[in-house]
């Protein structure tokens, strides 16, 4: 099972040293002698990976790759990838230690958008380029990206897409898993290069348009201002963000079936119905909350309906510091860190189709204490019977609670107050970014213990593959270290008598 899985991830390095192209080209256009080095030798390293990926039967590698091999590979894939795309920042300068480079290598990746950073101005352009880029290549995936371009696992490819992908229910759109990744990465495309236009329309300059759009289309958050996009001051352009962090959050899946004319099926989908509801009902709650502190019902929709599809989308961008808000406004934005988008979407959080099924069992569980001999069914996406997904929704909303207690606590150990640790936990699991206190949207995590900060990355990375996928790979790397010193032991030459 070792040789398949050091090939997928030698693969995907390969594929994704071609990233780093854009920002190093953006260094030598802007003279950034240091910075194009640093992209330039993770570049030259990747390059050969591929080849070698390739190297091998295909057909062995196809009847090796079993479901539990396959999140192995993701897992291992996903750490490689956050240590990988940590090297430019590490050899730019831009950061001051290898401890910070990761975390925010992770956070990007993740599309959690946590930084570490105080002054992203300051930062050089590719650098700042390459930070969103990290945004826009994780939130849809870097190996459903793969897939979509490279049939290397054939048969395989399926299971790993469905190991990174996000959702209790995963399906394919189309009758081959090459064409579903690649419909979902030219919807997300498309969508990519809509908002950079109308951003540009908007005011704001092609770098920052790009930028931007990455960090919205994936979720992510990071900025190349420090007061994110409030900088601007333009309310077009908050706007524009706020519609496509909904889109975002959004099953893509859902965009494939409106655009091939299935309407219906996305008019009936439960997740959406109660995502737009969800939606509407937080950011009129906001709104009304937050009325006395800006005066008119527009000027408190704009910043209310911002921050809302910001922290439900967990994006984590900024335009007004909702720490300052009223209690009962950072309350309702704290409930919605336990939310996040839509499965298949690129938000991250619990996901609401899950929420959705616990809701419709309370309530089917309260009809039958009111009538006993009544029959009731949990319907979903118009269809009965899906009872089935109770029991896995409900264990999985058991482990990510324990997961963000478990980083809670370990916040608190770092000498965080419980606001601050109970918020960053719910943060880094989510794949929000900001918290609120000390870790509010105006500071940053760079002041943290560096211990605190791999923490925090493994919670990151264990929220963006929804746990599983790291419990799996955790199992496999102990199971692995017993055999070692057993297997050593057998292949010890046995001394003559």
């Amino acid at each position: 099972m070792t040789v398949p899985i050091l090939r997928i991830v030698a693969f995907i390095l390969g594929m994704l040293g071609v990233a780093l192209v854009p920002p190093f080209a953006t260094a030598l256009a802007c003279g950034e002698t240091a910075s194009a080095w640093a992209f330039a030798i993770p570049l030259a390293f990747s390059l050969p990976l591929t080849a070698a990926a390739r190297i091998g039967r295909r057909r062995e590698t196809e009847r090796t790759i079993d479901p539990a091999s396959a999140f192995v590979a993701v897992g291992c894939a996903w750490v490689a990838i956050g240590l990988f795309g940590a090297v430019p920042f590490s050899l730019s300068g831009a950061f001051p230690g290898v401890t910070d480079a990761v975390f925010e290598s992770v956070s990007g990746f993740t599309t959690t958008g946590a930084s570490v950073l105080s002054d992203v101005e300051s930062l050089p352009r590719s650098v700042s380029l390459w930070r969103c880029e990290t945004h826009w290549l994780g939130g849809m995936g870097v190996i459903t990206l793969a897939v979509a371009l490279v049939p290397l696992l054939g048969v395989g490819g399926f299971r790993l897409v469905k190991a990174e992908t996000t959702g209790p229910e995963k399906g394919k759109v189309t009758a081959r898993i090459m064409d579903t990744a690649k419909a979902l990465w030219v919807i997300y495309v498309g969508f990519t290069a809509l908002e950079a236009g109308l951003l540009m329309l908007a005011g704001l300059g092609f770098f920052d348009a790009v930028c931007h759009a990455f960090s919205t289309l994936g979720t992510g958050g990071f900025s190349t201002r420090n007061a994110s996009v409030g900088a601007f001051g333009s309310a077009r352009a908050e706007w524009i963000c706020t519609a496509f962090m909904l889109v975002a959050s959004v099953n893509f899946a859902l965009y494939f079936r409106l655009f091939t004319g299935r309407v219906r099926e996305m008019l009936v989908d439960s997740e959406l119905r109660a995502f737009l509801l969800l939606v509407a009902v937080a950011i009129l709650a906001v709104t009304l909350v937050e009325l006395p502190e800006y005066g008119s019902f527009g000027r408190s929709l704009r910043y209310s309906a911002f921050q809302v599809a910001s922290v439900v989308s967990t994006t984590g961008f900024m335009s007004a510091d909702y720490a300052a808000w009223r209690p009962a406004a950072q309350l309702l934005l704290a409930v919605l860190f336990m939310v996040g988008g839509c499965s298949g979407s690129t938000a991250g959080g619990v996901k609401v189709v899950r929420w959705t099924i616990l809701a419709k069992q309370l309530r089917n569980d309260f009809r039958r204490i009111l009538h006993p001999h009544e029959v009731v069914t949990l319907r979903l996406n118009g269809a009965s019977g899906r009872e089935d997904f109770v029991p896995v929704v409900a264990s999985f909303v058991l482990a990510y609670v324990l997961l963000v207690l478990a980083t809670g606590l370990a916040g608190t150990l770092a000498g965080l107050g419980v606001t601050e640790a109970f918020t960053a936990s719910m943060s880094m699991v989510g794949n929000v970014g900001p918290a609120f206190g000390a870790l509010g949207p105006t500071a940053n995590y760079g002041a943290l213990p560096a211990w605190l900060k791999w923490f925090y990355s493994l919670a990151m990375l264990a929220g963006r593959l929804e746990i599983y996928t790291m419990l799996v790979l955790m199992s496999f790397l102990v199971r692995t270290a017993k055999d070692v010193p057993y297997k050593m032991f057998l292949k010890l030459p046995r001394r003559a008598s």
